[in-house]
């Protein structure tokens, strides 16, 4: 994913400057602007509809697959493991410490006094998870570990001088 934002960045910049190029080259040309005017007054219409047509297509090519619980599929409580979260100044409290895998898990996270970023990485410190965790407001974050093993809880938003201790771990048990 990481390489296709740096081909569309490079891409963007290549055309960029091809755009400086043309307006640096042609602003020396002397013509009648009427001319001028009218040729392009009429390209107008034509790529205000290919932007419109352009920018539908992207929105709807990244929204439509995009991962949002309330888009995705509605599970009853009997269908997910609820676990509450709570981040404090310099630590995690959850509700438990394990959870099944192949089942959804609901994490209600808040900040008990300041935000606190959640995040879940699995054994190889990749992030697979995240929410904030905000005083007086729970998030809720599903996700379904599809591997077992130990999950490690890191704070992902600064929250004063202890922030680099606040860990916990999450163990994810094989289903039955």
């Amino acid at each position: 994913m990481q390489s296709i934002a740096s081909y569309i960045t490079l891409l963007g910049t290549v055309l960029l400057i091809g755009v400086f190029y043309f307006v640096i080259s042609n602003s020396k040309l002397q013509e009648e602007y009427s001319s001028f005017s009218k040729k392009w007054y009429s390209f107008r219409g034509k790529w205000f509809i290919f932007l419109i047509i352009l920018g539908t297509a992207l929105t709807l090519g990244t929204l439509i697959p995009f991962p949002i619980p309330s888009q995705a599929k509605v599970y009853s409580s009997d269908d997910y493991q609820q676990v509450d979260v709570s981040g404090h100044q310099w630590y995690w409290t959850m509700s438990t410490d394990t959870v099944v895998a192949g089942k959804p898990v609901e994490f209600r996270v808040i900040g008990a006094d300041v935000n606190h970023g959640f995040g879940v990485y699995n054994e190889d410190l990749e992030l697979v998870a995240q929410v904030q965790a905000m005083p007086d407001y729970t998030n809720k974050l599903i996700h379904t570990f599809d591997e077992p093993g130990k999950y490690r809880i890191f704070c992902l938003e600064y929250c004063g001088l202890a922030h680099h201790v606040m860990m916990s771990e999450l163990k994810v048990e094989a289903a039955n």
